[in-house]
This record gives C-alpha cells, structure tokens and sequence, in this order.
C-alpha cells in the first residue's frame, strides 16, 4: 500500500505509463509533470481536441475522464482517442480500467480504442481473465509509487518521443 504522505489515486493514465514505462508512472505518480511544450503533448492535446465533435467528450466520473461516450441501440461505449495504435496495449488497459471503474458502480459498457489519424476503431472488452490481470497491474502500481526513488532509468524505443526524457537523460 501507500506510504508517505502523497496520497495515491490511480487513474487510467496510471494504468498506462505502467504499461510504457514504470518510471514515467512514478513521476506521474509524484504530479511531476512532462513537458508541455513537447510536440507529442500538443499533437495529443490537438487531437483530443478536434475530433469526434459530434459526441459528448471528456466526461469526469470519480478520478477518471473519458474522452468520449458514444450510444448505441443498448449500451454505452466508453471510447479513448489515441494517436496512434502504436501502444495499443497500454491504451488498452487505460480504458479496461474506465470499463472496471464503471462495473464496480453498477453501469455496464463497453469500450473502443478510436485512432482518428489511422481512421481506426477497436473494440476493448473487460472480461474475467482481463480483470484479474488488472487487478495485479494495480497492486503493482501502489507497489512503484511507494518507492522512495524512481525506477532506474531503461533505454526503451518510447523514450525518444517521451516528454520526460529530459527527467532521465539530461
């Protein structure tokens, strides 16, 4: 569990950075933020910003914001816009954590990763199996941001577009 005094609220985003790079989630985790002036964080924010007008966006439910909720005949599709499916995995289990947020207050939905600049959709579904795999990526979550120092750095093919890179190799 936690220790110290910051206080640990695990979001999607959380969920992500865990499945890119464990020390991007610890400084995450300390509120240290990347640099806003890299061109993948405005290319991000662009797209987030522009796309799929037509649907109600960015919808803050607890400590979480989904991009976009779409209806269908009869159910709700929660959607996480990306720009690219480059990490389709960690985007992944960014929205399965949407979808387990949701379950556990009762609203049953269904997800959809979109990458708008590919023109892709992909389904996501929460299932048993997907779920007790989450709940270990969690603890072990709780487990890294209880560390009194990042993780070491590691050279991964992320950390040339990362906008902490300068946090890791200045």
């Amino acid at each position: 569990m936690w220790k110290g005094e910051l206080q640990l609220d695990i979001n999607g985003v959380f969920l992500w950075y865990y499945n890119i790079c464990k020390r991007e989630l610890w400084f995450m985790s300390r509120k240290i933020v990347p640099d806003q002036q890299d061109e993948n964080v405005d290319i991000g924010r662009f797209i987030h910003e522009n796309t799929y007008k037509r649907n109600k966006k960015e919808i803050s439910f607890g400590n979480i914001k989904f991009d976009v909720i779409f209806r269908s005949k009869d159910k709700m599709v929660i959607g996480e816009t990306k720009k690219s499916s480059k990490y389709k995995e960690a985007s992944k289990w960014q929205l399965m954590f949407y979808l387990k947020t949701l379950k556990d207050t009762g609203i049953h939905a269904s997800g959809e990763l979109l990458y708008p600049e590919e023109r892709k959709r992909e389904e996501v579904i929460l299932d048993d199996t997907s779920n007790k795999k989450l709940a270990e990526m969690i603890s072990d979550i709780e487990y890294i941001c209880s560390l009194d120092k990042p993780p070491s750095v590691k050279k991964i093919p992320y950390c040339k577009n990362c906008a902490y890179r300068e946090y890791c190799f200045a």
